[in-house]
């Protein structure tokens, strides 16, 4: 989905005169490392599209303020998806992903919570679906621990519905525990199960195919490709020794 969000100001702020940061540190590993996946395995889902931006810990400005352009009005999730843009704008890359110069709306925000309570069940919440993001999903390690995490699970998937988030159900995987959400807009799946990255076993963020099957990252793919190297090499190593038991040099057909 293409959202163009007209603005008739003449001279608008660039992301060149924008801030480009919050100035508010993460405070954990995760916020880095499940965006930062996520992105990673687009890359290798999408390598031959140009027309996605998958933005990590960025400002997303989205209304302008002309007389003070540091006081324009932006939020910074962990993560967003525009599906309509240019994947690359200039040889440094965005500064920032300003609404009035892509003249898109994202379709997908993501948040990670960490040990500080932010507002991503309420306030957040209430921000993205006033933006119109289509999209919001919420990723909880704390999830089911008493207080306010207590009735939240690990991952929730909202979805703008007449103006309201909508918490989507998830799909259960054959993994225990894991669960996908499908979302036909951007024919792709999110979801969560226990995995490797990094050398660290834990629950992750993954993408899943509508048939809920997860797509590989960069490391399972080779370790994939190597292991079925080393079955094919198996297999010829034991039909030699079988073409050798009949008297047959192997070698020589």
């Amino acid at each position: 989905m293409v959202t163009t969000v007209p603005y008739e100001y003449r001279q608008l702020p660039t992301a060149e005169d924008l801030p480009d940061s919050d100035e508010n540190p993460v405070d954990n590993e995760l916020q880095n490392d499940i965006p930062n996946l996520l992105l990673n395995l687009l890359r290798l889902i999408w390598s031959e599209r140009e027309d996605w931006f998958w933005g990590v810990d960025m400002c997303f400005y989205y209304e302008p303020n002309i007389e003070e352009p540091e006081k324009s009005k932006a939020i910074v999730p962990d993560a967003f998806l525009a599906l309509g843009v240019d994947r690359r704008t200039n040889e440094g890359g965005r500064l920032s992903y300003v609404l009035w110069q892509e003249n898109v709306l994202p379709i997908l925000a993501l948040e990670v919570i960490s040990k500080k309570y932010n507002g991503e069940y309420d306030r957040k919440l209430l921000q993205y679906q006033d933006l119109g993001i289509l999209y919001y999903v919420v990723y909880n390690a704390l999830s089911g621990r008493r207080g306010l995490y207590k009735n939240h699970q690990s991952l929730e998937v909202y979805k703008l519905v007449n103006g309201n988030y909508e918490l989507l159900p998830p799909v259960s995987l054959l993994q225990e525990g894991g669960k996908m959400v499908w979302m036909p807009e951007l024919a792709l799946g999110i979801g969560c199960e226990r995995g490797i990255s990094g050398n660290w076993e834990r629950e992750w963020v993954y993408w899943y195919d509508r048939n809920s099957i997860r797509y590989l990252t960069a490391e399972e793919r080779t370790k994939q490709a190597e292991e079925l190297a080393s079955q094919e090499r198996q297999q010829k190593e034991k039909l030699a020794t079988y073409l050798r038991s009949l008297g047959i040099n192997p070698d020589e057909i």
